[in-house]
């Protein structure tokens, strides 16, 4: 299983459309095995095709923190299971999703566009 999350720096980049790129964790038995990253296309995330070539990778789990009903659907119709509201360490996160301490928030953005903000739930 690979799982996909937006980061900046070592963090979940907040804002899954724009964030400086994808942190991808290569899981088996329930243990991290690689990491790669894979930078992000330039604008939106929601209509840049990510969602096709993370999937091509082998995405099937993204750990994001927002994203609005638009992105999410992308993402689905793409076999790529969301989990939102996630935020922190990108690799303490995978650690804490691998022993099932992570859920989604069921919280989107409900905006879009210049100077729109996403708070972690």
């Amino acid at each position: 299983m690979k799982i996909a999350v937006p980061t900046i720096g070592n963090v979940v980049d907040s804002h899954f459309g724009h964030c400086a790129f994808y942190s991808i964790f290569e899981v088996e038995d329930n243990k991290i095995i690689s990491k790669q990253i894979l930078p992000s296309p330039q604008g939106c995330g929601c209509k840049s095709g990510i969602a096709v070539d993370l999937r091509k990778m082998g995405v099937g789990l993204m750990l994001a923190g927002n994203m609005g009903e638009g992105a999410k659907n992308v993402l689905n119709n793409n076999s790529i299971t969301v989990v939102r509201g996630c935020s922190g360490d990108v690799d303490m996160l995978v650690e804490e999703y691998l022993k099932g301490g992570i859920a989604d928030s069921g919280v989107g953005c409900n905006a879009h566009g210049d100077g729109h903000v996403c708070s972690n739930h």
